[in-house]
């Protein structure tokens, strides 16, 4: 990955991680800028952690419509300091362990953000694990509780199970005292088991469609969170028991390399179910089928704020806790996006500056 040395401004530099073009991943590229300076009702983060989340990922490649025109700086979350306060925000805030939300921007050692994505963080996550928190487990409360409606006794299928939002979900279903199925390569199966997925389905050589009816005697699953999108919503949909509710939250099966293959993309948007997902059909099978988008929820400050007051709760119980696949450094940010695209993580992946 090149670094670019430049420093346009004056002042302290900090350094950014920038998506140069569409490609692999050797098109992230550091590099220096000044440091911001905090406007009205932002407080600057010296930033511990940065989250690597799959929309970076697709936005590197060129396939995330929200991602702004290149070259761009990606980045949903990050967790650090506050050192520098601008108008109109409490002082109590200076010096302050947060955990914050970051519309883009968030590869970056230094970020000002707007008070109301910030959130304290709690004493009993590290920085590393509080800069995997905020979009994995605010995804995933928003599949599972808000919209999903899961309940004690009911089955869900998390898709992924070992990616970040996969861990979260599973500790979000187990504590609502659900049973869990996930989809993983078999690598992941022991790690997974541990951690209470309780049912596993190697999505490499089984059919997870088959395999779930097995398991659950004929009936179905009451909840899908899938992120692949395409021929999986087909089966996916076909799986729900009666009342049955399909999450969407991604098409990774777009994706099909590390660069932009139009054919993948086309592929992918061929097989979905556009004709069953229509109101006569959805009445008539008493099923359910939601999308899931948290880059699309900013204006609902308070919305996104309650959710974060139950997560945060339960993860200063212990109740929730992410769990950290990897770190790597800024200069590693093409290795970090390799590892996830690769699927090598059980986890979130994090990029130290």
């Amino acid at each position: 990955m090149a670094i670019d040395k430049t420093v346009g401004g004056e002042g302290e530099a900090m350094r950014q991680i920038w998506i140069t073009k569409a490609g692999a991943p050797d098109v992230l590229q550091i590099k220096d800028a000044p440091e911001p300076v905090p406007g009205a009702g932002e407080v600057r983060i010296r930033v511990e952690a940065s989250g690597v989340n799959f929309a970076d990922i697709m936005g590197r490649i060129g396939l995330y419509p929200d991602l702004p025109p290149m070259p761009v700086v990606p980045g949903y979350e990050v967790s650090g300091r506050v050192d520098a306060l601008g108008s109109g925000v409490d002082a109590e805030w200076l010096g302050r362990d947060v955990i914050a939300l970051t519309r883009f921007g968030g590869y970056s050692d230094v970020i000002s953000v707007a008070l109301d994505q910030v959130f304290p963080r709690p004493p009993a996550l590290s920085a590393m694990e509080a800069a995997a928190l905020p979009v994995n487990y605010f995804t995933a409360w928003q599949l599972i509780v808000v919209m999903g409606g899961l309940k004690r006794g009911e089955t869900v299928l998390i898709h992924s199970a070992g990616g970040g939002v996969g861990i979260a979900a599973t500790q979000i279903a187990k504590h609502i005292g659900a049973t869990i199925i996930g989809t993983a390569s078999a690598a992941k199966h022991d790690e997974l088991r541990a951690i209470g997925v309780e049912h596993l389905i190697d999505y490499r050589t089984e059919n997870f469609e088959t395999r779930a009816r097995a398991i659950t005697g004929g009936r179905g699953v009451e909840l899908i969170l899938d992120p692949v999108g395409g021929e999986s919503l087909k089966k996916g949909y076909r799986l729900l028991a009666p009342t049955g509710r399909l999450g969407i939250f991604g098409m990774s099966s777009a994706a099909t390399g590390k660069q932009r293959n139009v054919v993948g993309l086309v592929r992918a948007l061929a097989s979905t179910p556009w004709l069953q997902f229509n109101p006569v059909g959805l009445m008539n099978a008493n099923k359910g089928v939601f999308g899931v988008n948290l880059g699309h929820m900013w204006n609902e400050v308070d919305r996104i704020r309650g959710w974060a007051d139950q997560i945060l709760d339960l993860a200063a119980q212990g109740v929730l806790k992410p769990r950290i696949a990897r770190t790597f450094s800024f200069d590693e940010a093409a290795a970090a996006h390799h590892y996830v695209q690769d699927r090598r993580n059980i986890g979130k992946v994090l990029l130290v500056p």
